[in-house]
């Protein structure tokens, strides 16, 4: 493979995953970890991505306020509109983080009034701007790949709280496999996010489906709306139609 064709699917792989590993780049690619390494560098050194120990991370997740770097905006805010209408007055809400997630801060109606728990410090910058939003943010370690608070001290909390609805995006999706992930820690954050709500939404761009990573967060049976920017009789969505969930 050439190295521009390398260059071109890593960086696939950080727009729909916004990190990467370089022990997946490795076996995903076929080539050596010291080629691996210096493509994430040369990349890093072209302001393409930024390079951190073990992989790569979407230069949007520290673009956040000049948001011209987001991937796929557009999509995002096609989503974020459609997951914005279950937000109904007097909900309590928890969310994730991540730009789909900070796209639905930004579209909710001017005056909703409800309660949202986070743990994504800019997401709650972005819901304090609504007069009649209570916003929570859940404290602990403070994850600066994913721009998340995270930790046993989190979950503790989680495992506190209920909430009407849980608004998460996620890394890859799958019918057989479901939602999936790379990250241990976030992936057990996630699973006690799942089991505080009674409704889960997961907002997703078109290019995760039928997409899937290492570690299993859960199966779609446990998810009640997948949003996505498509139309809902998509054909790539007939195989999500024949799960328990709504697709919007």
């Amino acid at each position: 493979m050439l190295k521009q064709e390398r260059h071109d699917l890593i960086m696939r792989q950080i727009n729909l995953h916004n990190r990467v590993l370089s022990s997946d780049l490795v076996q995903l690619i076929n080539v050596s970890e010291d080629t691996i390494r210096r493509d994430l560098q040369e990349m890093s050194d072209a302001s393409l991505l930024f390079k951190v120990h073990g992989g790569a991370l979407s230069k949007s997740y520290h673009s956040i306020f000049d948001d011209s770097d987001v991937y796929a905006k557009e999509d995002k805010i096609v989503i974020a509109k459609k997951a914005a209408k279950l937000v109904k007055d007097g909900m309590v809400v928890l969310t994730g983080g991540g730009t789909t997630i900070l796209e639905l801060a930004k579209q909710l109606p001017e005056n909703i009034n409800a309660t949202f728990f986070t743990i994504s410090p800019l997401v709650a910058l972005e819901l304090a701007k609504y007069p009649n939003i209570e916003v929570i943010l859940i404290g602990g370690l403070f994850s600066k790949n994913s721009q998340i608070t995270y930790g046993g001290h989190v979950i503790s909390q989680l495992y506190e709280i209920n909430v009407d609805l849980c608004l998460l995006g996620t890394s890859a999706i799958d019918p057989k496999n479901g939602l999936t992930d790379t990250d241990w820690e976030i992936n057990q954050l996630k699973k006690a996010m799942l089991n505080c709500a009674k409704k889960v939404a997961v907002l997703c761009i078109s290019e995760k489906l039928n997409t899937s990573l290492r570690l299993k967060l859960t199966s779609l049976e446990n998810i009640n709306y997948l949003i996505t920017e498509l139309d809902v009789n998509d054909e790539k969505l007939i195989d999500y139609q024949a799960k328990e969930l709504k697709i919007i």
